[in-house]
């Protein structure tokens, strides 16, 4: 098993960026692929970025194109979403996940953190 904690979450204006992290602890090797899912509120939980722990892989989802970028640091167990030009309709917790691949099944997930983006 692996544990995930995200931080980076909080309130911002549109317009605005923030940058979240996901550490990563115990069997880390045994998962290849890492995610950035989200769930605003009365919605369905929706993939957003994908990467494997290289650095490559990568995947977006098309409305976070040009405005987030995924990356990964192996050394620090950590993966990082930036997200740039935000968005009211970004609004949403946000969850890591660790999977086989970057395709998934994604099967650890964190506790998630908010992000709150005021228009």
């Amino acid at each position: 098993q692996v544990q995930l904690v995200e931080s980076g979450g909080g309130l911002v204006q549109a317009g605005g960026s923030l940058r979240l992290s996901c550490r990563a602890s115990g069997r880390i090797s045994l998962y290849y692929g890492l995610g950035w899912f989200r769930q605003a509120p009365g919605k369905e939980r929706e993939f957003v970025a994908a990467i494997s722990w290289s650095g490559g892989s990568l995947r977006y989802v098309e409305s976070v194109k040009g405005r987030f970028t995924i990356s990964s640091d192996y050394a620090k167990n950590t993966v990082y979403l930036q997200m740039n030009s935000l968005k009211s309709e970004d609004t949403a917790v946000y969850y890591c996940a660790a999977g086989q691949s970057n395709y998934g099944p994604f099967t650890s997930w964190g506790q998630g953190t908010t992000v709150t983006v005021s228009s």
